[in-house]
């Protein structure tokens, strides 16, 4: 009799510890703010406030969870008809409150859970930044929505495909300096960054000095100073480059090596999420020609 109690114990003590083999509900994680989250079942009704966390969860197919979505988010197709409900630094707090969400999945950025907790609305705030972002934060929507082992499958899926362009990219002959510019403030990416990442693995070399942050804020004199040798823009001012002081004698200005991407194509390289290998391969093409397809 005590040897069938231990061999229970150390199963169901196994079923808790071992990776991969779901907790059940309710369980309790933590969010990218540190707090501790009790779910009492899998939420059915989610108000998503990221575009790539919109997308990560229709690609776990639980696409019909989400009954409201941010500003931003538009893909896949069927999300283009949710309900939106404001961006990163203006959510409409009341109309997120009249979906009935049992779940709002939002930004560290913002105080927005801070309103959704006085309301008596559960929040989980995400954070992802970092190339490795993207898989902790697949697997940690997976476990928020009680889909583990469909996160398993989308974190390989999607690693296989980077690997697949970051295979083609290594085919390439130079690997050309790279000035990234996400506005023209300008702000910028780090290399340790998940664009920054994606510039290393096209075969480009990043400008920015990781000491500067993830997505800094640069004097326009420092690329000046650089000299890279292809620009990458998203967004559509690309004319206006050769105007800013010192920056017509830039090689990648003088050669015309200039990567403008806006609309969809930003969306592929600005969102830390399933098609990440998409944006890659924009990228890819822009630092090497020769290997587009």
């Amino acid at each position: 009799m005590k040897r069938s109690f231990w061999l229970l114990l150390l199963a169901l003590s196994f079923a808790l510890l071992a990776p991969g083999l779901a907790q059940p509900f309710p369980r309790t994680l933590t969010d990218d703010l540190g707090r501790s989250i009790t779910l009492k079942a899998a939420p059915q009704r989610i108000v998503a406030l990221l575009p790539s966390v919109t997308e990560t969860v229709c690609a776990l197919n639980a696409c019909g969870r989400l009954v409201g979505v941010d500003d931003y988010s538009d893909f896949p197709e069927q999300v283009k008809r949710l309900p939106k409900v404001g961006g990163l630094y203006n959510p409409n707090l009341e109309a997120i409150l009249a979906l009935k969400p049992d779940l709002v999945i939002v930004s560290v950025y913002g105080r927005l859970h801070e309103g959704l907790e006085r309301a008596g609305v559960a929040s989980f705030a995400v954070k992802p930044e970092t190339y490795d972002d993207i898989f902790r934060t697949t697997r940690l929507l997976g476990r928020v929505l009680g889909l583990e082992a469909q996160a398993e499958r989308l974190v390989a899926q999607i690693q296989r495909e980077v690997y697949t362009v970051e295979t083609r990219a290594a085919k390439a002959k130079e690997r050309p300096t790279v000035y990234y510019e996400i506005d023209p403030t300008p702000y910028t990416v780090g290399p340790e960054s998940f664009i920054g990442v994606l510039i290393t693995k096209a075969r480009g070399q990043n400008i920015i000095p990781k000491e500067l942050g993830l997505f800094p804020q640069i004097s326009p004199e420092l690329v000046v100073q650089k000299n890279p040798q292809v620009i990458v823009l998203t967004h559509p001012g690309a004319a206006d480059l050769p105007k800013r002081a010192g920056w017509a004698g830039v090689a990648a200005i003088r050669s015309q090596r200039i990567c403008a991407f806006t609309g969809q194509q930003d969306n592929l390289l600005s969102r830390p999420g399933p098609r990440v290998a998409q944006g890659l391969q924009l990228l890819v093409g822009c630092f090497h020609p020769e290997l587009r397809r």
